[in-house]
């Protein structure tokens, strides 16, 4: 079973995602891939998180993507998940629970440079400020308590704390 568990903060994450990094440029056409940015509680020292490293590449065009990303990530152990609700993004995981192995990473692919900078600036939020960080994690252990086995719900009820943030910070939009 898919569980999902949050885990105290683990000094390796920086050095996994950019281990991931590198397998990804590697595997991807230069041109089709505009950054690559580490996002999620993995990518915020100190907080505890579920044990995915959360990938995000923001490319200059999403069609392009759709076309080769799948059979360039395959290799690297990422399944694509063609049924993602988000039309405007493409996502990725690698472990394939319960066949297995447990999710070690999450790869999000969009073009819109917007929702990417949401997500580094939030992240860069929950750095700077331990009071809202230690709030997101509370919250997240809740969630994890409540929604074990379910990831969709899991998600969507974060979803009213970081856009909460987001708009407090003014960086909503």
């Amino acid at each position: 079973m898919d569980e999902i568990e949050i885990v105290a903060y683990d000094a390796a994450w920086p050095d996994l995602f950019e281990a991931e990094a590198s397998a990804l440029r590697a595997a991807l056409p230069a041109d089709a891939v505009l950054e690559i940015v580490h996002v999620g509680s993995t990518a915020v020292p100190g907080l505890a998180g579920k044990p995915i490293i959360d990938i995000m590449i923001a490319t200059p065009d999403l069609g392009r993507a759709r076309a080769c990303f799948p059979g360039a990530l395959e290799p690297l152990g990422y399944e694509f998940r063609r049924n993602n609700p988000d039309p405007e993004r493409l996502f990725f995981v690698k472990g394939r629970p319960p066949r297995g192995s447990r999710r070690t990473h999450h790869v999000h692919v969009c073009a819109d440079a917007a929702a990417l900078r949401r997500h580094i600036v939030f992240s860069e939020h929950l750095r700077a400020d331990p009071q809202t960080a230690k709030a997101y994690e509370a919250l997240k252990r809740d969630l994890a308590a409540r929604y074990r086995h379910d990831r969709e719900a899991y998600t969507d009820a974060k979803s009213a704390f970081i856009v909460a943030t987001l708009e407090r910070i003014g960086a909503a939009g």
